[in-house]
């Protein structure tokens, strides 16, 4: 592979969350499939087998000096990433981006890619994305790529690479400039429009204390039980900016051939996710669908996990994840992928897609989605950094979080009430929290009294795609 110096330069369109329309640095021949703002109440109100808008991040772009160039000096005018932001640009087919990372010696560092093609666009299974993260002198930090697979259907995919500042890590360790390097990986036959990007890059402070280096020794590998009981309804949101939060239950939705789902869901330390997506069965039609139901697994940083798939023929389908084991800071010491991806507490993403070529067989939907979530385990106490990450409390999860993500939800089961935790105008703090803890304590008896869910068992479909 080529040195990050002689590759074409990608420049940076960085805007920080908050309010404001971020700006878009498109061709004008590129439509942009971008909606900004909250997710929308009516996931699938759109025109027939048309998918969903991505939802972006909101905010105002920041003011950042970046050069353009080929040749031995485009590494050094390449666009600067600033850890706590996320970033706008474009893939083109080939095209490869770099970026510069200026780091202290203490940091671990996440760039994640998202790549958007459009509705319509033809993709293959070998079609996708990589990241890889350099040091100054060209040695690889990281290097990561995912493609489209078994779906063979455009949608959001995401790749991510690292900059690890810790113990027993012979390279990558000093403070100075890094390149993050972003290649779109193009078939013969595939189309050549230009896919919209996003960069996030997140920084997550050092330990204040030294820390196990070694993985958990074992760690319950069975496959978790399927979630039960009557499922409540949780409209998916638009990305990963605009997730839908869910915690343990059974949450349902519908979704649209060539459409995609997002929802977040709160894992602290020592706790164990698991998660199944079913689709109903179709109302006509006859064939076979091949990788049709797409379930992937994100963690907090946006990082690739895993990926379960699902062929459909007209009768409801499963795609289950493959056993996870528990969020842990020493699993990033492991040697599966997988598992090193479950290195810290926060919003995991589950991110459902029904590929575009289902509506040729069974007709264009919507069909009906079912999500059955597990938490399992008592939350943990972390590592204990010596600092805040940016974006800041991205690697921990609140009561706020927890309610959130049980809100509304009939089908939940994780013994919380939902409510969110609000500024009480006219009473004291103290007097406020009572009364929810209160509340809490009610109906976590009403609902351990209520009775347990039973057992259920699915089968896994998944491909994994491997990081270096």
């Amino acid at each position: 592979m080529t040195g990050p110096s002689a590759l074409a330069v990608g420049t940076p369109r960085p805007y920080a969350p908050g309010a404001g329309t971020p700006e878009y640095p498109f061709a004008a021949a590129t439509p942009d499939p971008y909606t900004p703002g909250a997710v929308a109440s009516r996931p699938y109100a759109l025109a027939a087998a048309t998918p969903d808008p991505y939802g972006s991040a909101g905010g105002t772009p920041a003011a950042l000096g970046t050069g353009a160039g080929t040749g031995a000096g485009a590494a050094a005018d390449a666009g600067r990433l600033e850890p706590g932001r996320t970033y706008r640009g474009s893939l083109p087919r080939g095209g490869r981006l770099s970026y510069r990372l200026d780091l202290d010696a203490t940091s671990t560092v996440y760039v994640s890619a998202t790549a958007l093609p459009g509705a319509g666009t033809t993709v293959s299974a070998t079609d996708g994305l990589s990241v890889s993260v350099r040091d100054a002198h060209g040695e690889s930090c990281s290097y990561q790529a995912t493609r489209f697979a078994a779906s063979r259907s455009p949608h959001p995919i995401a790749a991510w690479g690292v900059r690890e500042a810790s113990p027993g890590r012979a390279l990558c360790r000093g403070a100075g400039t890094y390149h993050v390097l972003v290649e779109r990986i193009s078939a013969t036959g595939s189309s050549p429009d230009t896919w919209p990007l996003e960069l996030s890059v997140v920084s997550e402070p050092p330990l204040g204390r030294a820390a196990a280096t070694k993985p958990p020794a074992s760690w319950d590998s069975a496959s978790p039980r399927p979630v039960t009981g009557e499922p409540a309804d949780r409209p998916g949101g638009t990305g990963f900016e605009h997730a839908t939060p869910v915690g343990q239950g059974v949450w349902q939705d519908r979704i649209r051939p060539g459409g995609t789902l997002f929802y977040r869901v709160p894992v602290d330390w020592a706790q164990q996710l698991g998660a199944v997506a079913d689709l109903a069965g179709a109302n006509g039609g006859s064939g076979y669908a091949d990788g049709a139901l797409t379930l992937s697994l994100y963690n907090p940083v946006r990082g690739y996990v895993e990926e379960a798939y699902a062929g459909y023929s007209g009768r409801p389908a499963s795609a289950a994840l493959a056993p996870l084991p528990p969020v842990a800071y020493a699993n990033r010491y492991g040697f599966a992928d997988q598992a090193k991806a479950m290195r810290f507490a926060g919003s995991y993403y589950l991110v459902v897609h029904l590929a575009a070529q289902t509506a040729q067989a069974f007709g264009e939907g919507p069909y009906g989605l079912t999500l059955r979530v597990r938490v399992d385990g008592t939350a943990g106490t972390g590592p204990g950094y010596a600092g805040r990450s940016e974006p800041q409390g991205l690697f921990e999860v609140t009561a706020g979080d927890r309610g959130e993500a049980s809100a509304r939800g009939a089908g939940a089961v994780d013994g919380s009430t939902g409510l969110r935790l609000l500024a009480v105008g006219g009473i004291g703090t103290g007097t406020a929290l009572l009364a929810v803890l209160g509340v809490w304590t009610l109906t976590a008896r009403r609902r351990a009294a209520a009775g347990a869910d039973v057992d259920g068992s699915h089968s896994r479909t998944s491909a994994h795609r491997p990081t270096a």
